[in-house]
């Protein structure tokens, strides 16, 4: 593993991040992994290749020269995608599969959710919701919710 200084991180021409060592070696296609995506999701990001295997380690993300964190920014954007539940307006039935009508903050959305195993506890008072498509849905904070979202919720729990 190495430091954030022995490497060399860019865009090359098709897009994709590559990463240069300091002894000269270029590894293409390489994707920041957030070790704690939920819980501490600036600190500890792994660069990896295609395989998997750890290339380099980022501490803090807050740490990284603005340019390269607003790369690794940038790319985490792009591959994650976790809207964040903010409202639960309806459920079609209070018996799975049922159809959730949500608000997020990146606005209302539909899901289908097959059962009650698809909603996860996470650190408390954290949840995670998978829909039929397997896109994940955070509920970062449960008993920050509306009552009535409260109330639904509550019911699948």
């Amino acid at each position: 593993m190495i430091a954030p200084i022995d490497y060399r991180l860019r865009r090359n021409a098709f897009g994709r991040l590559e990463l240069t060592t300091a002894d000269g070696q270029t590894h293409l296609d390489v994707v920041p992994v957030r070790a704690f995506p939920i819980s501490a999701a600036d600190d500890g990001i792994g660069l990896v290749d295609p395989h998997g295997r750890e290339l380099a380690w980022i501490e803090r993300l807050s740490e990284l020269p603005d340019e390269l964190r607003r790369l690794v920014e940038t790319e985490l954007a792009q591959r994650e995608f976790m809207p964040e539940i903010r409202r639960i307006t309806d459920v079609s039935s209070f018996a799975t599969p049922s159809t959730w009508q949500v608000e997020t903050d990146r606005g209302s959305s539909r899901f289908v959710l097959k059962g009650e195993e698809d909603i996860r506890r996470l650190a408390s008072p954290a949840l995670l919701i998978a829909d039929s498509h397997g896109i994940q849905f955070l509920i970062r904070d449960r008993y920050a919710l509306d009552p009535h979202s409260r109330r639904i919720l509550d019911r699948f729990l």
